[in-house]
């Protein structure tokens, strides 16, 4: 520890003695420096930092298309105190800021959402159409206020941000390892404006994005665990049978708790007065190959006015597309039966009761084909002006219309068997398991140990399912700012934003057992007979080169292909005594909110400086929701709600110039998370009860949830010690109220019996409390006066260190708290970093980025299970690599590949027990990808 102490120390005075030396250096220069690329970008995100009033980070295209990543969230990996995770489907999907996921997102500062929900899918939204991002750490009150963790505003291209006439031609060709398929991403602009001859000038742009990927994720499981009885059982129980939660009435062991029940060698559980060791085994191995097809179309429009000096008309719309279908084909194998246990030679790990691998015979399993298509089309509108009727008087007034449509289809079908026998390993590299099936001697027709013969394989259930939701919003806001010539006020801007939104969700979903039973071929047949296209055999998928060899396990498996179920639903359906189900409608929803806000900016000296405001806000929803009463029954219960909210949130800022080159900066601002709409069902289910137990229970929403509460304070330093050269950090604390978790409720009403009493129902309330601290350092860096080999190189790095807690509440069977957990924050990492080793020098841009966070936990398990409830991920990692050559002023060269390390990323049950009780692994695609943009 001394020695990586003093190592860092040193290091770091290092890059203080260079940093001196490029100020004293900058204050030197007379001459201008003029710089383009990837420092240019860096430099004028810096200058967005430096001249905010909030505490904000922000990312700037090097140039018209020219972010080097796919989507929002990747080009968001590289902002300081931002934690990216997850690569499946081809993809960076997950983001929090300073590790909270409750991220709200605005395009050119309008509020933004994806069908019903209250958040914008951002992955859905190409980097190709961005000029920049800013992220909001700190909030303003003439802010929209939801999203806890902070704001992302995308800002897009507008045609007044050009002198004249701008096109701009990208295309690249993304190629996947493990789909072995290239992928265009193209995208096209163009801009101009026009002086008129009625005086004032018009500007149009068109911006259109079309993305295309294929992908795979691989992933293997091993299950969750239960405590099983040794060699030596109980006398109403088998060896190695499951030992159960109770045994004659009296309980035997608890099921989800925080550490799982005791795990060290000889431990032991009661029965009938005795004690009997156990080991603690999983009941299954399953794993997943998911392969699919995403397009996402995307464009902006924009339409600028300006008829005079005074007066500016902005319209614009901004539409965002996808469209997905997706094959999932997983296997599943039990490893022991829970009855009799059939298992030989079980070795645990040593001191642990905790069982590492075993044999097993009769093993049951399935094979399951899942296929399900997507489809969501967004759009939004936008009319609005800057009126500035006087010098020192600013009006802005916009309307702004939304419509979001998000419809699936989904149908799925399990082949099952019996195996002969198999050994298994539940972590046999690093948390990866190991299968091997046996081929059953006594049977030579089919090698059961083959999981792509169709002979060993038998038909099961299918589900049909499908639905969708829909949203759109209305609103209005105006302002009026006033800048005064006063000492102490520098400027007051009143205003008020209203929006109507609606949200309606629809679902259908059946299933079958009917044609359980039959051979594979049996079932090909009925198909065929049914009307099925072909002879049948489309009805297979096979999955080959599973998981990379990364495993002992098989290579190669069957499952049914669901885009062939799908094509041929209603001879499907026939053959399993279905018919097609109409979509019913789940909930529908108005919510009406309004906002009035002031603040206020002043000067206190000449250099401090901030912004003092207040917001309130109202939220009234009308709610209608329905729910089938039973499977494919058809009939539905109704209930209407109502709900409210409102809250007073103020803010300050003080911004202190304490050099010409450091700036301090302090924050107090209020956020809000509301609930999602599904969680406010006012539909509930009650049981009277059967017993002489003093209460009922049931089960359904809870309209009364409340808005979750974040209180925020920031403060942070910024030492701007060159051009296009920066060292910041920061502090901040987040203490948040009313948590939305599972939990119980109390209701007082009159059963069925006729008798008044209290009811326990299982429902989302708002009983958790959180606190997030830490700390954020960020540095860029460009030094001057490097040797000709090295002239051109850059740092971009940051480090982000969190502490969270969370008090969550346990529930007894009566409703009432019987005390709290204390835990980790879900998605938080205690620390993360990223280091970006820039190069930037006449037609050359070189980008090497590499990105890590600590292992962090992500949620609870089912609490049914003897394993520790909670789920880890291990650390992540991930390296990209971006060049670029300008061939001429007008075309430039692109390459670019991520996921260079190609790590397995994977999970497990409880803190630090990621070798015990390993769960998940999963494998995503390198990418490489090359590209052209040419621009005039």
């Amino acid at each position: 520890m001394y020695k990586k102490t003093a190592l860092a120390t040193a290091m770091l005075a290092a890059i203080m003695a260079q940093i001196a030396s490029a100020q004293a250096q900058q204050e030197e220069q007379v001459e201008e420096v003029i710089v383009q690329g990837i420092r240019s970008s860096l430099t004028k995100a810096l200058d967005i930092k430096r001249e905010s009033t909030q505490i904000v980070d922000s990312i700037v295209a090097e140039d018209i298309g020219k972010f080097p990543d796919n989507n929002v969230i990747e080009a968001l990996s590289r902002v300081t105190g931002v934690q990216t995770t997850g690569r499946g489907n081809g993809e960076v999907s997950g983001i929090s800021i300073r590790g909270l996921t409750d991220v709200h997102t605005t395009v050119n500062g309008r509020d933004v959402f994806t069908g019903a929900g209250r958040a914008v899918a951002l992955q859905d939204i190409p980097a190709s159409l961005l000029s920049g991002v800013t992220v909001f750490k700190t909030r303003s009150a003439d802010q929209v206020e939801r999203g806890i963790a902070g704001s992302v505003d995308i800002k897009t291209h507008r045609p007044f941000n050009f002198d004249g006439e701008k096109v701009v031609l990208a295309a690249r060709g993304i190629y996947a390892d493990q789909t072995e398929e290239v992928d265009p991403n193209l995208s096209a602009l163009y801009s101009n404006r026009w002086e008129l001859e009625s005086g004032g000038e018009f500007g149009a742009l068109v911006n259109v994005s079309y993305v295309e990927t294929n992908y795979r994720n691989d992933t293997m499981t091993a299950g969750a665990v239960f405590p099983y009885f040794s060699a030596e059982p109980h006398s109403s129980y088998a060896p190695y049978q499951m030992i159960p939660n109770s045994h004659n009435n009296t309980p035997v062991w608890q099921a989800g708790l925080e550490n799982g029940i005791p795990s060290s060698a000889g431990s032991t559980l009661t029965l009938d007065g005795q004690e009997y060791e156990y080991l603690l085994m999983r009941d299954a191995v399953f794993g997943t190959s998911f392969t699919g097809l995403r397009e996402r179309p995307a464009a902006s429009v924009s339409l600028q006015w300006a008829p005079n000096d005074e007066l500016e008309v902005t319209a614009e719309g901004f539409y965002t597309g996808y469209r997905n279908e997706s094959q999932n084909a997983m296997w599943f194998s039990n490893t022991l039966e829970h009855q009799n246990g059939n298992i030989d030679i079980p070795i645990v790990y040593e001191g642990t009761n905790v069982v590492k691998e075993h044999q097993g015979r009769d093993n049951g399993g399935f094979q399951s084909g899942d296929y399900a298509t997507g489809k969501t089309d967004s759009y939004l509108y936008a009319l609005g002006a800057k009126w500035t009727p006087a010098e020192n008087v600013t009006v802005n007034s916009e309307i702004v219309y939304q419509d979001s449509k998000y419809t699936t289809d989904f149908f799925a079908m399990r082949f099952e068997r019996v195996a002969y026998g198999l050994d298994v390993d539940y972590n046999d590299k690093d948390g990866v398991p190991s299968l091997v099936f046996w081929d059953n001697p006594t049977t030579t027709a089919i090698d059961e140990s083959d999981m792509t013969d169709v002979g060993n394989w038998k038909a099961s259930g299918m589900w049909d399912n499908g639905g969708g939701n829909q949203g759109d919003s209305t609103s209005f806001v105006t302002d009026v700012e006033w800048k005064l010539d006063g000492n102490f006020i520098q400027s007051v801007k009143v205003g008020g934003r209203y929006e109507q939104r609606n949200a309606q969700d629809f679902s259908r979903g059946q299933d079958s057992w009917n044609h359980g039973g039959r051979t594979l071929s049996q079932l090909m047949d009925a198909l065929v007979a049914a009307g099925a296209s072909g002879d049948g055999s489309g009805l297979i998928f096979t999955v080959d080169d599973y998981f990379q060899g990364r495993a002992n396990i098989f290579d190669s498996y069957i499952a049914a292909d669901g885009s062939y179920l799908l094509a041929n639903a209603d001879a499907v359906r026939s053959v399993y005594g279905l018919e097609k189900e109409t979509t019913h409608q789940t909930f529908d929803i108005t919510e009406d909110s309004s906002a009035l806000y002031a603040t206020t900016k002043f000067n206190l000296t000449e250099a401090l400086s901030g912004e003092l405001g207040v917001r309130y806000v109202n939220y009234e929803q009308d709610m209608e929701f329905w729910a089938e009463t039973g499977t494919n029954t058809n009939v539905f219960n109704h209930n209407i709600g109502n709900g409210k909210a409102d809250k007073v949130l103020p803010s300050l800022v003080l911004n202190w110039n304490i050099t010409d080159d450091v700036v301090g900066r302090f924050a107090y601002t209020q956020t809000l998370r509301m609930p999602n709409f599904g969680d406010l069902n006012p539909l509930q289910y009650f049981q009277d009860p059967l017993t002489d137990v003093p209460y009922g229970t049931g089960s359904g929403g809870n309209p009364d949830l409340k808005p979750t509460e974040s209180t925020n304070y920031d403060l942070s330093l910024e030492w701007y010690f060159a051009e296009g050269s920066s060292l910041y950090g920061a502090v901040f604390k987040r203490e948040i109220e009313g948590l939305v978790i599972g939990g119980r409720k109390t209701i007082r009403r009159t059963g069925n019996d006729g008798v008044e009493r209290d009811y326990v129902i299982s429902t989302a309330v708002n009983a958790a409390d959180g606190e997030l601290s830490g700390l954020e350092i960020g540095l860029v860096y460009f030094p001057d006066n490097l040797p000709t080999m090295l002239d051109g190189l850059g740092l971009q790095a940051s480090y982000t260190m969190l502490d969270s807690e969370q008090k969550t509440p346990e529930f007894g069977l009566d409703g009432s708290i019987s005390g709290y957990v204390d835990s980790k924050m879900s998605g938080v990492s205690d620390s993360s970093y990223s280091v970006v080793l820039a190069y930037d020098k006449e037609a050359y841009e070189a980008r090497l980025s590499y990105v890590w966070r600590e292992q962090f936990y992500t949620g609870n398990e089912a609490a049914i299970f003897a394993n520790p409830i909670q789920f880890w991920s291990r650390p992540e990692q991930s390296l990209d690599l971006q060049l670029s050559y300008d061939v001429t002023d007008n075309l430039v060269v692109t390459f670019d590949a991520t996921n260079l390390l190609d790590d397995v990323y994977q999970s497990y049950y409880g803190e630090g027990n990621q070798n015990l009780f390993n769960f998940g692994n999963a494998i995503f695609s390198k990418t490489f990808a090359l590209g052209a943009r040419y621009s005039f």
